[in-house]
Order: C-alpha cells, then sequence, then structure tokens
C-alpha cells in the first residue's frame, strides 16, 4: 500500500474524534470541578469540530447541507470554546 497523505489524515481525524469523545465522557464520569469538567469538554469539541472539518475537507464527493451548515457552524464552535479555555485558564483546583 502507498503513502497518501489524503488517506492518512482520515485515519487521524477519526482518531482524533474519539480522543474529543473519549474527553467529553471523561469530563463527565471522573471530573467533579464543574470548570474543570467545562474545560474537557470545550477540548473534546474542538477536537471533534477540528476532526469532522478535516474530513469535509478531504473528501471527494459533492458538498451536503450538512457539509455546509459544519463548515460555517464548525469554527464558531471551535472559536467560543477556545475563548472559554483561555478564560478559565486560572480557575481550576489542582
Amino acid at each position: 500500500m502507498i503513502f497518501s497523505p489524503v488517506l492518512f489524515a482520515f485515519y487521524v481525524s477519526w482518531a482524533v474524534t474519539g480522543l474529543g469523545v473519549a474527553l467529553w465522557i471523561w469530563s463527565w464520569v471522573r471530573v467533579k470541578d464543574p470548570i474543570g469538567r467545562l474545560r474537557f469538554q470545550d477540548c473534546g469539541v474542538v477536537l471533534v469540530f477540528a476532526a469532522v472539518l478535516t474530513r469535509i475537507v478531504i473528501q471527494n464527493r459533492e458538498m451536503t447541507v450538512f457539509d455546509w451548515a459544519m463548515i460555517f457552524l464548525g469554527p464558531l464552535f471551535i472559536a467560543a470554546a477556545l475563548w472559554r479555555l483561555s478564560r478559565t485558564q486560572g480557575l481550576t483546583k489542582s
């Protein structure tokens, strides 16, 4: 099998999606601090939306309405999560 950057991006995007979902689940199962929970959820949101946007960019089919919605809404969710992460940076209990 020949190395393909598109195939590599596809597999990495699914791995990142799994990591993002795992962070989100971890926030509900293990994290008791509300700010810490929010930070884990925001990290998961950033990873999942970035992975979805990557899969949309590398697809070789025509874009659907869902794809266009994700293209416009994905960066907004990523920006909101990153903004919240920056605002809650020093508020977690160690």
